[in-house]
């Protein structure tokens, strides 16, 4: 029997995947693919307007460690903004350009890592003619606040 665990992320309905009765989300071993139909993909935090997705994976995002898909259409800008966690990043699909304050600019491929340390501002772009999925798992609660001054 399994039943479903739902979170929500910023005001966000997300629904994660089932789980057995008696596990929690962190107990449950999951394997999926960014592809996968079943993914629940709820809306972004409004500071991201546009082509914007984020699927929950693993945890709650009200709480730390949580893993999420964020999903970015082609060409779709994400405005420069800050975590109050730091967040592990790997692109799993399509071409973003990430810049972080103080840091080069960096063009992500599928499979590169990127790694952005807490309230360190930053801005992304999926520069792919299709969209681009980014796994990122946050060592606090998932939150995206908005930064005054533009870093590109």
């Amino acid at each position: 029997m399994k039943q479903m665990l739902r979170t929500a992320c910023l005001g966000v309905g997300l629904t994660m995947a089932s789980v057995a009765v008696g596990q929690t989300a962190a107990e449950a071993p999951l394997a999926i693919r960014a592809s996968n139909p079943n993914l629940k993909w709820g809306s972004c935090p409004p500071i991201f307007s546009g082509d914007c997705a984020i699927a929950v994976l693993h945890g709650d995002p009200a709480r730390p460690n949580a893993d999420v898909f964020l999903r970015i259409g082609a060409g779709t800008a994400m405005p420069t903004h800050s975590h109050t966690s730091a967040e592990r990043m790997i692109l799993v699909s399509g071409k973003l350009r990430v810049h972080y304050r103080g840091a080069a600019r960096a063009i992500l491929v599928p499979g590169d890592y990127a790694y952005g340390p807490a309230r360190l501002a930053h801005s992304a772009t999926c520069i792919a003619k299709q969209r681009c999925v980014l796994f990122i798992a946050f060592e606090g609660p998932v939150d995206a606040l908005p930064e005054a001054d533009s870093l590109d």
